[in-house]
């Protein structure tokens, strides 16, 4: 048999050996001695190829099968259930036929014998709320410190108004938890009064005891504070007003400063123009390349969220002289309108805006956190800055100037959380008589909190009636006196010894010397627990206080997800439902 050459890819996976085996073969069918050309002996080589990988995907589709077994219908089932659930996707979506194809090409017999349509969704997802909702309730239940509670009301698209309300603790471990409680519809007006009775019915909802309550945090809305005045009457709930909601008012007053204002006008003047011209906007990621400079588009600000701004000034200053350049070129800018660009003393504004504002950009994202302590940070924020700062500092004076001054007659929550984080228990930020003041008020707490579990241990000692013994009328005329006056003469030493105690303890505590601001206060907590009991306790009462009222706005952004322009008719039971179970997803 001739040779010849091989530049097909093909004759990489065979040998000589299999071509005679091949010439074999063919020679034992025919009967004949069979000399194979080129093509025909390469067609036949391809041809056992095919054959071999046919016999390869045979052998995994017998391995993995396309049947769909009741148990395997139900973890896909559930599956589904939960992705609509975590994602925020309609419920109808499993009516959708792109859907239905996407699944039946994932497993066509579970879509012809098992897929649900939306109706038996929908009874799915309530089921899930319900069993979520026993494991929301049975956690707070075990739950032995306190909570704060955050609140807010929202409007949806479909103008249908939601009471938002989270709890946070901390846990046996110290670790910061959280839990959205609901996301109740309003079908009454906003008062301050119908507020109360709501977040009332919220806790006897959840079985929580009012006492178990330590603050809550809520914006600066008139009904909302108008709310808080009865609650701190009746049950001592703490008022914290939102940080983030005040740091916002502080900026917007200072920033509506006349030069401030003017600097930020012509600001949002380049801005637009840049965004409207398709030229200017080409042009400039030309002057951005021939400079070096990073080819991102400008930012335009939102009237209602200040950050915004810093985020305009921060682009414009980066983009400075690719546009100014883009502005300079005739064909972009005609002669009218050189007034776009900025002047000068514009320029070096925004660059101390940029300078003043940043402080506040990154207390707002702190303080915004919740997976750590935050209300303990509140007294630490300050800022830096020329002609911005000159304009907050009264602001931050009116709005935040309660923040650090301290009562005796009455609880600062924030003072008290920052007095018992390790990091800023010094409180530099008082006057020293104020600090002696704070220190007191942190013992008289401890000594309160110590003596609350020894009465509790005494009720249970009366209940067993342990020591009882039965005595005779007389014997109880004649030694009631004297059993008296010994029983409390005991009682007293022992309280003596307790307190002295406690004492010590807040002594030792605040001696100790601050731990490094990067430090975890919780950790520290976690891992200085054993030498002091009774203040671990009350830290963990206030350390779990949100400095800001940022997770019930989070309620409202994934419930708007969920009440979207293709869902405004959803029901607000739904609404409801459907929000508890994605912002408590990991419950269960």
């Amino acid at each position: 048999m001739a040779t010849w050459q091989r530049n097909s890819k093909v004759w990489e996976h065979f040998d000589k050996t299999k071509e005679k085996k091949v010439q074999a073969l063919v020679m034992g069918i025919c009967r004949v001695n069979v000399v194979l050309t080129r093509l025909t002996l390469r067609a036949l080589l391809i041809i056992a190829y095919i054959d071999s990988c046919k016999r390869y995907i045979t052998g995994l589709l017998k391995k993995y099968p396309t049947t769909c077994t009741p148990r395997q219908a139900d973890v896909l089932t559930e599956s589904i259930l939960n992705m609509l659930v975590t994602d925020m996707r309609p419920l109808s979506m499993v009516d959708d036929q792109g859907f239905k194809e996407m699944i039946k090409q994932f497993n066509p017999d579970y879509h012809d014998n098992y897929l649900p349509g939306r109706s038996h969704f929908t009874k799915l997802m309530e089921k899930k709320y319900y069993a979520t909702f026993e494991k929301v309730k049975q956690t707070l239940g075990g739950v032995k410190g306190f909570f704060t509670l955050t609140a807010d009301v929202w409007t949806s698209r479909a103008t249908e108004a939601y009471l938002g309300v989270s709890c946070h603790f901390l846990s046996e471990d110290w670790k910061m938890k959280s839990f959205i409680l609901d996301t109740m519809p309003l079908e009454e007006r906003h008062t301050g009064a119908n507020i109360v009775t709501w977040m009332e019915e919220v806790l006897t909802k959840f079985d929580i005891l009012p006492a178990k309550i330590k603050a809550v945090v809520h914006d600066s809305g008139s009904n909302m504070v108008a709310a808080m005045r009865p609650l701190e009457e009746k049950y001592g709930w703490a008022s914290i007003r939102c940080a983030g909601h005040t740091l916002q008012l502080i900026v917007n007053t200072a920033l509506k400063e006349t030069t401030i204002s003017r600097a930020l006008g012509a600001a949002r003047q380049l801005v637009e123009h840049f965004k409207r011209s398709e030229l200017a906007s080409t042009r400039l990621k030309m002057k951005q390349e021939q400079m070096n400079v990073k080819k991102n588009t400008l930012i335009q600000d939102v009237s209602t969220r200040w950050n915004s701004t810093f985020h305009m000034i921060e682009r414009l200053l980066e983009q400075h002289w690719p546009l100014t350049a883009t502005l300079s070129d005739p064909e972009v800018t005609p002669r009218g309108k050189h007034y776009l660009d900025l002047k000068p003393e514009q320029w070096v504004l925004l660059e101390e805006l940029k300078q003043g504002l940043a402080p506040f950009e990154t207390a707002t994202v702190y303080l915004s956190g919740q997976q750590y302590t935050t209300v303990s940070g509140l007294p630490q924020v300050t800022s830096s800055g020329k002609s911005f700062i000159a304009s907050a500092e009264k602001g931050i004076t009116q709005r935040w100037g309660s923040i650090c001054t301290f009562s005796a007659d009455k609880e600062n929550p924030v003072i008290l959380a920052a007095a018992l984080d390790p990091r800023y228990r010094k409180l530099k930020f008082l006057a020293p008589e104020d600090v002696i003041r704070v220190q007191g008020t942190v013992e008289v707490l401890a000594v309160k909190e110590a003596n609350a579990g020894t009465h509790e241990h005494a009720k249970v000692q009366t209940a067993n009636g342990s020591g009882r013994i039965e005595k005779t009328a007389l014997d109880n005329l004649l030694e009631s006196v004297t059993l008296t006056v010994c029983v409390n003469e005991e009682a007293a030493s022992k309280e003596d010894q307790d307190v002295q105690v406690v004492r010590s303890e807040v002594q030792l505590y605040f001696k100790e010397a601050t731990v490094s601001k990067k430090d975890d206060p919780l950790k520290w907590w976690s891992e200085n627990e054993g030498r002091f009991p009774t203040l671990s306790k009350l830290a963990k009462s206030f350390l779990c206080i949100p400095a800001t009222s940022t997770p019930s706005e989070r309620i409202f952004s994934t419930a708007g997800n969920i009440c979207s322009q293709k869902r405004a008719s959803l029901s607000a039971e739904h609404v409801e439902k459907l929000t508890f179970l994605a912002m408590n997803n990991n419950v269960v």
